[in-house]
């Protein structure tokens, strides 16, 4: 599928903010956030520069797995808010030139969910088959999700004497996509958000919906279990001309280029670049560029029409999988020692600042690598004022807390008191006395001073989004240089990993002889020689955006 009205891609150059509604913004003082505090904090989003806002699921649930397991696809939980409230977000959102998307929760349900307490009251009866049912385990069975909370992905059920398969928890069944019903019910689900305003979804765990091996009847299986991926990016073309599917896929380069449908990007619209991040991660605890540089030139080319998402953190644990077990240990060694850090023996449950030690060099370093890798930049709530994480919370909630938004017992956050809240406020030295919205956005100098930057420039270079990306040969291991061309125009970025400071000879080739290099961040500006050839120097984790200008031609945005 070939998509010829790049003014339909608007998410190849979007800046999306993922939030949990319910630790966003409280407005009616329950000690729960809700549709009406987000609301009321669009403007804030707008003004950072945010064009697409990514909401965690927000559908009524038991809240066993923070929304993930879930009752109802087709509803809004009280606790949040209603419809209305929902809609006037929708509303307000694209008023304010921000589209809104959603997670897409569709490889299994709640145990509590109407469809599965059917499903379980009888082997004859009409929901059964839309979970998957076996007398006995298999054999050979993959390792859980979650190694530490479940030994196994099937459950007894004493009633029917059955085992369901749950890849996730056991109190979150399986849905049986290979049953007709099923495909037909996520396409109404779809469609029912659409129409209600979403501009698309975040589709969670996008391999375990395609995965049909606890399917015992084989006369059953998909003839193409991507083909049904293929179905739903078609079914979303048909419904939303422009909205994205996003998706969830950690797994290996090749693989990840099966879920963008290859050359003809007929799959996902995009995908999270867990590669590049990990990698991004054993860099920085290198000081050496080399192990990004590797990810970020094996990315499959792929459609053109398809996007790669960067991230720095995002809403899970920092998954670290796809590094080697020795790779794993020096990532661990530098950003997370301590036992309570790591969970599942793949990952670690910090937010990036105290990873960092706080050191704002290495911290900008990334948020700029963030806006200038090619792709589209996703941030976590809180990322843009440097928010910490509670050490003290279980798993994945450390990083899940109350937004801050000023001074005070609970940041702002809630009026109610801090012991009503679901999830405590951080403290220590991320406390919202030190770390918040209020008096960061008064400070030229803060952390999201600088991001706002950085979108606006990331925003005003479409080379960013959609320029063709190639790593520019350099001396030293510490520096990333890459630059990205698009419609005649260039940018060239560089990046110094190390702590010590760098003078990087760039030779840019002759067909650049005498072009100007004008700094996006600073306005500064160098000039290359007649052979296309500058010298860059760069601090201890310092970085630059250049604009190339050739000899006789002004800045143009």
């Amino acid at each position: 599928m070939k998509v010829t009205d790049t003014s339909d891609l608007w998410w190849k150059s979007a800046v999306i903010y993922c939030l949990d509604v319910e630790t966003f913004m409280d407005w009616n003082a329950d000690g729960v956030g809700d549709f009406a505090g987000l609301a009321n904090r669009l403007d804030y989003l707008a003004e950072l520069g945010v064009t697409c806002v990514w909401l965690m699921p927000f559908y009524p649930t038991p809240d066993r797995d923070d929304g993930y397991d879930i009752i109802d696809f087709y509803g809004v939980d009280p606790r949040l808010g209603h419809f209305g409230d929902l809609v006037e977000v929708i509303r307000i959102a694209r008023d304010r030139g921000m589209r809104v998307i959603a997670d897409l929760v569709i490889n299994h349900t709640s145990d509590k969910h109407p469809w599965f307490k059917a499903a379980r009251s009888s082997k004859t009866n009409p929901y059964r088959d839309y979970y998957v049912w076996r007398d006995s385990p298999p054999t050979g069975d993959g390792a859980p999700v979650f190694p530490d909370q479940e030994t196994s992905n099937w459950q007894l059920d004493e009633k029917t004497g059955q085992y369901y398969q749950h890849v996730f928890y056991k109190h979150q069944p399986d849905l049986n996509i290979t049953n007709p019903l099923v495909r037909d019910e996520i396409a109404k689900v779809m469609g029912f958000w659409l129409q209600l305003g979403l501009s698309g979804f975040r589709v969670d765990a996008v391999p375990f919906l395609l995965d049909e091996s606890g399917v015992i009847d084989g006369s059953r299986l998909l003839p193409d279990p991507h083909g049904y991926l293929r179905s739903l990016r078609s079914f979303l073309g048909r419904r939303s001309g422009d909205g994205v599917l996003l998706g969830e896929v950690n797994l290996p380069r090749e693989e990840q280029e099966l879920f963008f449908g290859g050359v003809e990007g007929d799959e996902l619209t995009m995908q999270f670049d867990f590669i590049s991040m990990q990698n991004m991660y054993l860099s920085l605890a290198r000081q050496d560029a080399s192990a990004l540089i590797a990810a970020l030139q094996s990315r499959p080319a792929g459609s053109p029409d398809s996007q790669w998402a960067n991230f720095v953190r995002n809403h899970d644990e920092l998954s670290l999988d796809k590094l080697s077990d020795a790779e794993r240990q020096e990532v661990f060694a530098a950003f997370g020692p301590e036992e309570r850090m790591q969970v599942y023996g793949r990952g670690l449950v910090r937010r990036l600042p105290p990873m960092l030690d706080g050191d704002p060099r290495r911290i900008r370093l990334v948020y700029s690598l963030l806006f200038s890798m090619p792709g589209t930049p996703v941030l976590f709530y809180g990322e843009e004022i440097g928010m910490g994480e509670n050490l003290d919370a279980e798993g994945r909630m450390a990083v899940r807390t109350p937004m801050q938004w000023s001074s005070g017992a609970t940041g702002g956050f809630s009026a109610a008191r801090p012991s009503r809240l679901r999830n405590a406020v951080v403290t220590g030295g991320y406390a919202p006395e030190h770390v918040n919205v209020e008096e960061q956005r008064r400070d030229p100098s803060s952390l999201y001073s600088f991001i706002r930057m950085l979108v606006q420039h990331y925003r005003n270079a479409p080379e960013f989004g959609w320029g063709a990306f190639s790593v520019l040969p350099v001396e030293s291991s510490s520096v990333l240089a890459h630059s990205l061309t698009w419609n005649d125009r260039q940018v060239v970025v560089l990046h110094n990993f190390a702590a010590s400071p760098v003078t990087v000879p760039l030779d840019l080739g002759r067909a650049h002889a005498g072009c100007e290099l004008s700094e996006l961040l600073t306005g500064e500006s160098t000039r290359a020689d007649a052979s296309g050839r500058a010298t860059v120097a760069l601090d201890g984790y310092g970085f630059t955006w250049l604009r190339v200008i050739p000899e006789g031609e002004r800045l143009q945005y």
